[in-house]
């Protein structure tokens, strides 16, 4: 396989200009003070006021950043230099107090010799990772014991669709990467293409990846909405609930997972 991890940073590396000029992300809703969680990641956290959390693949920081405006001490983890570079100056310019480690997410513990009260992840991020029983090991390795692992993910069931979300194109889970160009999702996505490598993974791979390193799953819960706009084939039917157009309540969209460090 050729270097699935240089050509996803070259191509994260160069998403951060595009994602903050987008308006997907609203950044100038951050930059006034508005946090960037969803209110479904905002509701899975719960009262976090003085714990510490990992956060990892946390792009250019906006959620990692968002959380410690909420009283945390947070630490943010991302491959992408340029987006880490990023998260470090919004850090200094808002005058919020947040640690950010730039590297692979799976050589973490070679980075940090810390542990968490929680560790939390969301939207688009396992698929990026060649291996979840390594990913299941990290998360281990830095929860405290009975520490809190929450994740937010879209549906394995939706990365069978097609791009424009209309029938099947694509198994639900395979052990080979995909290997494509494409633009980033963003509304001004087509200002940049670059090659990717990414995984399909089914629900089992990545419950088992937390299982069988010592997380227990305390809960899993499937929803029909994401709290973004994916696809011109999404609608909106609340604010910031989308759901694929003619299949609005046949699939689930995004799942939540709650474990615990035992």
């Amino acid at each position: 396989m050729k270097n699935f991890l240089e050509t996803n940073k070259t191509a994260w590396n160069n998403r951060v200009d595009v994602h903050i000029q987008s308006d997907f992300y609203e950044f100038d809703s951050f930059m006034k003070g508005k946090s960037s969680l969803p209110s479904l990641d905002i509701e899975l956290l719960g009262d976090i006021r003085g714990k510490s959390i990992l956060h990892l693949q946390c792009h250019f920081g906006m959620d990692t950043l968002s959380m410690a405006r909420m009283g945390v001490n947070v630490t943010g983890v991302d491959f992408s230099n340029t987006a880490i570079d990023k998260a470090k100056e919004l850090s200094r310019k808002l005058n919020i107090d947040a640690n950010f480690i730039c590297c692979d997410v799976l050589e973490l513990p070679q980075y940090l010799d810390e542990t968490f009260d929680i560790v939390y992840t969301s939207y688009g991020v396992i698929n990026w990772l060649p291996d979840l029983q390594e990913w299941g090991k990290v998360i281990s390795t830095m929860l405290k014991t009975q520490g809190k692992f929450i994740m937010i993910e879209f549906h394995p069931v939706l990365w069978m669709l097609d791009e424009q979300f209309k029938q099947i194109e694509y198994p639900y889970s395979r052990k080979e990467p995909f290997v494509m160009k494409e633009a980033t999702y963003t509304d001004n996505g087509k200002k940049t293409i670059d090659e990717t490598v990414t995984w399909n993974y089914g629900l089992s791979e990545t419950i088992n990846g937390l299982v069988q390193n010592g997380i227990s799953i305390q809960e899993f819960n499937e929803y029909y909405y994401s709290p973004f706009n994916l696809s011109a084939n999404m609608i909106e039917i609340a604010p910031k609930e989308f759901k694929v157009k003619g299949l609005e309540d046949k699939i689930p969209v995004t799942y939540s997972i709650i474990g615990k460090r035992i």
